[in-house]
């Protein structure tokens, strides 16, 4: 989005003499279209610079000057500002794709993120990051390395999910980050869901499982995929995440989507079944208690999720593309 300033004729104001309103202009064209600076103006006209400043800022507020704002090729302010105002969220990044497959959407969204990720970290940030997400291994594999520290410490907030090949992902994921942005990381070598309560409860007892589960009460920042209920090929080749009758119960308990495992419903209310018990990952509550949470995700299989996500506080940042952003608006 660029902005320029236009210089342009304006109705006779009656309380200013036509004269002072042909300095005010005359000002105006020296800096804004001749592009003059402010103390060769003033040394032109045998003025003070500040009496310039003053003049510049008095013919923006009579209209001789006027801002106006070009939004370029690829970029969807618009379609950002009516998403953040329709949903309250603290900002919308969306990136622009020819198609909405899936191959499609996942490089737009990961280049778009990984902009949004390095351009707005702080060196005090403690992130946290999950590990069941195609978007988000997209958008750490478009990260650049920042030049200096960027974060203080990454997380691992959910344990591995899906086939031995898949759960790769979830140290290689944390690893990256942290790599990345110079932050120390703190990983969670658990599986994300257990066969029982008792079985979840002897892992959160080992002292390395234990140091990632301390470290999730301070997280500043949260980086997550949405998941959704509808089948992906992405899901389908991470392989299951737990058996079938576990899909069957989120089902008719109304799940439509989940953020790190904590299922939700279309209004975001969350879903409880006996799965949370056997869930090692964060909780909602300290999900969403963390100050910034960037939502990652898009395709057509996704729309009801991602606003379930929105709805229910588990996202206040959300990274998409523009066909979702539409959907998400209809």
């Amino acid at each position: 989005m660029t902005e320029s300033a236009v210089v342009g004729r304006v109705a006779a104001v009656p309380s200013i003499p036509s004269e002072r309103l042909a300095l005010l202009f005359k000002v105006a064209h020296m800096y804004h279209v001749e592009g003059l600076r402010q103390p060769d103006i003033a040394a032109r006209l045998h003025v003070t610079q500040s009496k310039v400043s003053r003049l510049l800022k008095e013919a923006v507020g009579l209209g001789v000057v006027r801002t106006v704002v070009v939004t370029p090729p690829g970029v969807f302010a618009e379609l950002e500002y009516a998403l953040r105002e329709r949903y309250g969220l603290r900002d919308v990044v969306i990136a622009g794709t020819q198609s909405d497959d899936d191959a499609s959407v996942l490089g737009a969204i990961g280049a778009a993120g990984a902009a949004y990720v390095e351009s707005t970290l702080l060196p005090g940030d403690r992130i946290g990051i999950s590990s069941r997400s195609v978007s988000l291994l997209a958008v750490v594999e478009a990260m650049a390395p920042v030049p200096a520290r960027s974060a203080e410490v990454v997380v691992q907030i959910l344990g591995a999910i899906g086939n031995p090949a898949v759960q790769v992902q979830a140290t290689r994921l944390t690893d990256r980050l942290a790599e990345l942005t110079g932050a120390e990381p703190v990983y969670l070598v658990a599986p994300g869901v257990v066969a029982s309560l008792e079985v979840r409860d002897g892992l959160l007892a080992d002292p390395y499982i234990s140091q990632a589960v301390a470290a999730w009460e301070d997280l500043t920042t949260v980086l997550v995929g949405v998941g959704s209920m509808s089948t992906s090929p992405q899901r389908l080749s991470s392989g299951p995440a737990f058996p079938p009758v576990d899909l069957e119960t989120l089902a008719a308990g109304g799940a439509v989507g989940d953020v790190c495992l904590n299922f939700f419903d279309r209004d975001g209310e969350p879903v409880h079944t006996g799965l949370h018990d056997r869930v090692i990952g964060i909780s909602a509550d300290l999900l969403r208690r963390v100050p910034r949470r960037i939502g990652v995700g898009g395709g057509p299989l996704k729309v009801d999720a991602i606003r379930g996500a929105i709805r229910g506080g588990w996202i206040d940042v959300l990274v998409t593309d523009q066909h979702t952003a539409r959907r998400l608006l209809a």
